[in-house]
């Protein structure tokens, strides 16, 4: 299938530039102003221990500069922006090894689940609409999930990114999430949907809307910053994401690391696990802001009162 759209749209007295999207059969691009935004590769990636998945990679600023990482040499499951569950009723759909609670350590298991897309509805115009099935390790379909995924471009140095996800329950018996927090891992408590930044970013700069720094780390709020520096430029770029209290499922709580490595997830499952019975839905609406330099928290608010979400 090889679909190309190319759209402005007006809001008030802004033009938006023009969103190119295009699917080559293995993946979509989003374009604008003569740059690859990003590449959403919806085949996933084959290897079983990854929980194979759709995910964004490259993910880039205005200024071409690459602000996700791909399969890191420290974990190799981590790629890109990617929606994950990295415990689902037993099972691992994150990647890499579990937690297990008896064990008191992480330990390599059997148990990983996957994501298969099944179709799209819509590519064009800066938009993604796909159905997709949440596969357990045995093959069995416990959720299935409609995922849209928009682009904007909102000045010279910024666009943004919109992910909307609405998870329906198929298993006969509750399906429950949680993290490696609620099997007994302090302070690992992601699930969700998850950045990784690149490895320059490691140490970057983590800015919160009443502190910053990774004792962020657990605590609600409405959106988290992250802004490192790229090898090989003389660049910074600033990552910002925004989960509103909105829709349904539990509160979200940030789990960020900048120290050991760049990652930002509004953890929807960091402190105690929920349950969806059989028809039940989950559903989720996440921003990511994509800029050009280094912003502070006063530019970042005031860049998010202006564009409300």
């Amino acid at each position: 299938m090889d679909v190309r759209t190319e759209a402005g749209t007006e809001v008030g007295t802004t033009v938006r530039t023009a969103v190119r999207t295009e699917d080559d059969g293995a993946a979509v691009t989003f374009e604008a102003a003569g740059v690859q935004l990003l590449r959403y590769v919806y085949p996933g990636d084959p290897e079983p221990a990854e929980s194979p998945k759709p995910y964004i990679h490259p993910l880039r600023t205005l200024a071409g500069d690459v602000v996700t990482a791909y399969r890191p040499h420290d974990h190799r499951w981590h790629k890109g922006l990617q929606l994950t569950a990295s415990y689902l009723s037993g099972e691992n759909f994150w990647g890499g090894g579990s937690y297990v609670r008896e064990l008191g350590r992480y330990a390599d298991v059997d148990n990983h689940g996957s994501i298969r897309h099944d179709a799209f509805e819509a590519v064009g115009d800066g938009r993604v609409d796909e159905r997709l099935s949440w596969l357990s390790r045995a093959g069995e379909p416990w959720l299935t999930e409609r995922r849209r995924i928009t682009a904007a471009v909102l000045g010279d140095d910024v666009w943004e990114l919109v992910w909307s996800t609405e998870l329906t329950a198929l298993r006969g018996e509750p399906l429950r999430f949680g993290s490696p927090t609620t099997q007994g891992r302090p302070l690992a408590g992601y699930s969700g949907l998850v950045w990784r930044g690149p490895r320059s970013f490691t140490d970057g700069e983590v800015i919160g809307p009443d502190g910053g720094g990774e004792e962020l780390m657990g605590r609600p709020g409405p959106w988290l910053a992250f802004c490192g520096v790229h090898d090989e430029v003389d660049r910074s770029s600033t990552v910002v994401m925004e989960s509103p209290e909105a829709g349904s499922g539990p509160r979200t709580h940030w789990f960020v690391r900048s120290s050991t490595y760049p990652v930002l997830n509004p953890s929807w499952a960091f402190h105690e696990e929920f349950a969806l019975a059989r028809g039940e839905q989950l559903t989720r609406r996440y921003r990511i802001t994509v800029a050009d330099g280094a912003w502070d928290a006063a530019r970042i608010t005031d860049h998010l009162e202006r564009h409300p979400f």
